[in-house]
């Protein structure tokens, strides 16, 4: 039985095997992130079996990271309330059942709505494990070692849902890339035991809040995808916008008056966690939309089938998992939060322009291949930085909202970010004069969203060094 002390008076999981404890939660997040990306490989492969419009195709994409951006405020302050590992526990339960659902899908609509339930059991697990890794290992450069190896899986998770997803997609089918879930989370789940429960707290979880930011959060990405495809001035888009607003407004109006918000003041009164969050959503909205343009790239434009689109990924992997399993930790052992969180955000914009250069008839080794070795290693940089400013100095009562509110920037950013430049890259293609090579306007649409991603890099930079000290903490 754990013993309810403060974070960091409590020694490194005491009996409990730190090492072991490490891994499980490590195992959580990267399935957790992947599950964000293993479908996108995939999506041409679904639309044709279910038969789905390609208006309705980005949802299976999105309605993950909507519930799970969401909801994870609300997720994060039920594991305060009732325990970090029992809402550890009730999230891979979540995610067992949404995944066996999904893969049994006949339809579009039930599968957007596993995916949607996916998220949820993400937005119960996901803060958890991150309050779980603090109560475990004491602060210092023993936590930021465990938040290195944190860092590197919810970077990595990205791409490796795409190496998996194409893999699973050519050769099983891609109902596996849901079913996968199952015994992994199943394993997970056994290695609970190992995890201490953390403190609880007393109050109540913001229903309405979670709600009306969940629902606020749908309807502005759908108006931002029925905008790129109708019009601005298409009215279900135009209704669509004003309701996501009234929902936004609600839902800051709830935080002022109710007793217990999702989103408690003293978790954003410290700038450097503030920073950090609009960091991590910037970083986000880029990276997701990166993933999209390139897959669509890799299959539409080269004609690569879903296994070799997985093995071209390869390269984003191994620069995540050196910029944040290897550099970021030294460099955080030598120089300031900010410092390293510049030095990622640069390198990657340096990868998304890279990225420009693409063309349809072009070697893979020239742009594809090392471009995004350089964006993954800016990456893995500010990923595991973010990660340690977004959670430092919180009170133990608000870890699981600080942890949870790091992955709601994130998700909500590659939500948002998604339907902007996906927006965006589809005008310029539709801009292109007439009788040009169809792949040479599809790839200028692609290339233009990924260096408007690339763009926001160089905003979380600069937002980073206006927020964060450049000190030494």
């Amino acid at each position: 039985m754990s013993v309810d002390v403060p974070a960091s008076a409590r020694p490194a999981a005491a009996g409990r095997k730190p090492g072991l404890a490490l891994g499980v939660i490590a195992a959580a997040q990267l399935l957790l992130v992947m599950d964000g990306t293993i479908v996108t490989v995939a999506l041409p492969i679904i639309r044709d079996a279910l038969r789905l419009p390609d208006s309705e195709l980005n949802w299976v994409l999105t309605a993950y990271a909507v519930a799970f951006g969401g909801l994870l405020l609300a997720g994060g302050r039920a594991g305060d309330l009732f325990g970090h590992r029992r809402a550890f526990r009730a999230g891979l339960l979540v995610v067992i059942a949404a995944s066996l659902l999904g893969g049994l899908a006949a339809t579009g609509p039930v599968l957007v709505a596993a995916r949607a339930l996916l998220g949820l059991g993400a937005a119960l697990a996901a803060p958890a494990a991150l309050s779980l890794l603090a109560t475990t290992f004491p602060a210092g450069s023993e936590r930021n070692k465990a938040l290195g190896v944190y860092g590197a899986m919810g970077g990595l998770g990205s791409v490796v849902g795409l190496l998996l997803g194409g893999a699973l997609t050519e050769y099983l089918s891609w109902r596996w890339i849901l079913f996968v879930n199952i015994p992994v989370a199943l394993a997970i789940l056994t290695g609970t035991r190992l995890l201490n429960e953390g403190e609880r707290e007393r109050g109540g979880v913001d229903v309405p809040g979670a709600i009306s930011v969940t629902l606020g959060l749908g309807c502005l990405v759908y108006a931002i995808n029925r905008a790129g495809e109708h019009g601005i001035g298409d009215a279900p888009a135009l209704a669509a916008g004003g309701l996501a607003a009234a929902l936004l407004v609600a839902f800051v109006v709830i935080q002022r008056r109710t007793t217990a918000p999702m989103l408690p003041p003293a978790v954003l009164a410290d700038r450097g966690r503030l920073g950090a969050n609009l960091i991590m959503f910037l970083v986000g909205a880029g990276m997701l939309a990166t993933f999209y343009f390139l897959t669509l790239y890799m299959q539409v434009v080269k004609g690569y089938a879903p296994m070799l689109t997985g093995i071209a990924y390869l390269p984003f992997a191994i620069g995540i998992g050196v910029g944040a399993g290897a550099l970021g930790p030294q460099l955080l052992r030598r120089s300031s939060h900010r410092t390293v969180i510049v030095t990622g955000t640069l390198v990657a914009a340096l990868g998304m322009a890279w990225f420009g250069l693409l063309r349809p008839d072009q070697s893979a080794l020239a742009v594809l291949l090392p471009a995004q070795l350089v964006a993954g290693v800016g990456l893995g940089l500010v990923t595991v930085a973010v990660t340690v400013v977004g959670v430092r100095g919180v009170a133990v009562r608000d870890s699981g909202i600080a942890s949870g509110l790091i992955n709601t920037s994130q998700q909500i950013g590659g939500a948002v970010g998604l339907a902007v430049l996906a927006a965006l890259a589809t005008a310029v293609t539709a801009a292109q004069p007439a009788g040009g090579a169809q792949l040479d306007v599809l790839t200028r649409g692609y290339t233009t969203g990924i260096l408007a991603g690339g763009g926001l890099y160089v905003i979380a930079l600069l937002v980073a060094v206006i927020t964060l000290r450049p000190t030494k903490d």
